[in-house]
């Protein structure tokens, strides 16, 4: 009897090791899946350089590996977040990522707003507003969200009026109700509006695609005044939103590292009231 309970007593013990020793393989091949690998997307120029001079240092510096990719159209870099490619992107505002994801049917998520090279208009044959003339031709963004956000830009600037009771955000070039300067409205896809200023008297580009097509803020005839809807944001699918590398992604463009970069390299820019 005695050595039956003795040897119960040894399987119990052993049992227990071997539950032991298997939690703490779990534990370790849980350890082991911790992600350290991040793939953030940007449209060429402004956005990619902020990911590189900025946000992959300050990653880095947390022990991950950053590969960044860049894009030069605002359609792919949503497409390859929803499907896995990339761990976050960085190119869009607020309003085109919720129209874009809704169209596409994509569970996308913001988790932090970031800066924005302004929208601007430009011009290699005018030199101000006051120079422009009747029939003059202007291209600007096709993209519903950005096309609406051109045209407030214009109102702002007294070049157009948009219908009244109109949505501001969802304007289209057919609710413009007045263009006393019959001014020829032609939407173009964003990144090629850099190439149509040889040919239009005007062109409205997003600040991304005129920096990195060599234009200077300080060479637009007019710049926006960025509301804060039309700020960028960071985008991760929404299943992603509350991991730790994400919030560690969100984290990296609150961080003084990040600041400085933004004030040394990137002056000019709307920000977020966090960066102020």
């Amino acid at each position: 009897m005695h050595s039956t309970r003795r040897h119960f007593a040894l399987r119990l013990a052993q049992l227990a090791a071997t539950v032991g020793l298997v939690a703490g393989l779990g534990l370790g091949t849980a350890h082991a899946q911790e992600k350290k690998t991040l793939v953030i997307g940007a449209t060429a120029g402004s956005n990619f350089d902020q990911l590189k001079l900025g946000i992959k240092p300050v990653l880095e510096k947390k022990g991950y590996t950053v590969k960044l990719v860049e894009f030069n159209d605002y359609v792919q870099p949503n497409l390859a977040l929803a499907q896995g490619s990339l761990d976050a992107n960085l190119f869009q505002h607020i309003i085109y990522l919720k129209k874009f994801s809704a169209d596409k049917g994509l569970n996308l998520t913001d988790i932090t707003r970031a800066p924005i090279a302004p929208l601007g208009l430009y011009s290699k044959k005018r030199k101000s507003l006051a120079d422009v003339k009747d029939g003059d031709r202007i291209t600007l963004p096709n993209d519903p969200s950005n096309l609406a956000r051109a045209l407030v830009f214009l109102e702002q600037n007294k070049l157009i009026k948009v219908k009244a009771g109109v949505d501001p955000l969802k304007a289209t070039e057919k609710d413009v109700a007045e263009n006393p300067r019959k001014l020829v409205l032609t939407p173009i896809e964003a990144a090629q509006l850099p190439r149509t200023l040889d040919d239009a008297e005007f062109a409205l580009i997003n600040g991304n695609f005129a920096i990195s097509s060599g234009l200077k803020l300080t060479e637009a005839v007019a710049l926006e005044k960025t509301p804060d809807h039309y700020l960028n944001v960071v985008a991760v699918k929404t299943e992603d939103k509350d991991k730790p590398w994400a919030k560690d992604i969100a984290g990296a463009f609150h961080t003084s590292e990040y600041r400085a970069v933004l004030d040394k390299h990137f002056a000019g820019y709307a920000r977020p009231a966090f960066l102020q």
